[in-house]
């Protein structure tokens, strides 16, 4: 199945849907002290910390292009493997864990149309912690050709919101761009029975690239 155009040659970076609210604020008062910084010394001390916050915003929002790699199922997330768990139903869910050094911008696992995309109300429990499971959540499924296929897109101690780009009933390909979560935070897949984890805890994935089953 071709790719869109999100898995367009990797290189070039653009900003995440979503960042607005958070970045462009910041990035208005980095530049409006900065021209007043020659005139004002309130302006000048004001402008060093936020100049430093708005390029922090927006390295953290960068959403780089990327060569979506082959694979029945891969990453949905930058960041690190946390934990691969078997489930009480026969599948695996493999946790990644997300750093807020991490591109936070989430992809579509598999190819196949959104069965479904539920919020769930929670706590901010830092995304590491096993209590974090009940924190502010969005729950996708995939129908895709190895079946339902589940994603969780998980809120952590800084991340207060979670960003669904497309709708339920949309179809999408392997690596478009789903959504984002702003800051730190954790992204779940479960692996559906007779699929086996290809990676390792605390192995570093790529959204879109690392390949998280086996042959």
């Amino acid at each position: 199945m071709p790719h869109s155009p999100s898995s367009a040659p990797s290189g070039r970076v653009r900003i995440a849907r979503g960042a607005s609210p958070w970045l462009l604020p910041t990035v208005a008062t980095a530049a409006v002290s900065l021209l007043r910084s020659r005139r004002s010394k309130r302006a000048a001390a004001v402008a060093v910390p936020a100049t430093a916050l708005a390029a922090g915003m927006l390295w953290f929002f960068r959403d780089p292009e990327r060569e979506i790699a082959e694979g029945r199922v891969i990453s949905p997330a930058d960041g690190v493997v946390q934990s691969i768990m078997p489930w009480h139903d026969g599948r695996t869910r493999v946790a990644v864990f997300m750093s807020p050094l991490n591109v936070h911008v989430n992809r579509a696992p598999l190819a196949g149309t959104i069965s479904s995309v539920e919020h769930i109300p929670g706590g901010y429990v830092p995304a590491f912690n096993k209590e974090s499971e009940n924190n502010e959540r969005v729950v996708w499924h995939f129908d895709t050709e190895i079946g339902d296929v589940e994603m969780v897109q998980i809120a952590g101690a800084v991340a207060r919101r979670i960003v669904p780009y497309v709708p339920q009933g949309c179809k999408v390909e392997q690596g478009d761009r789903i959504g984002l979560i702003r800051f730190g935070s954790r992204v779940d897949v479960y692996l559906p029975e007779g699929v086996e984890a290809g990676v390792e805890v605390g192995q570093t994935t790529t959204a879109g690239v690392t390949r998280l089953d086996r042959d």
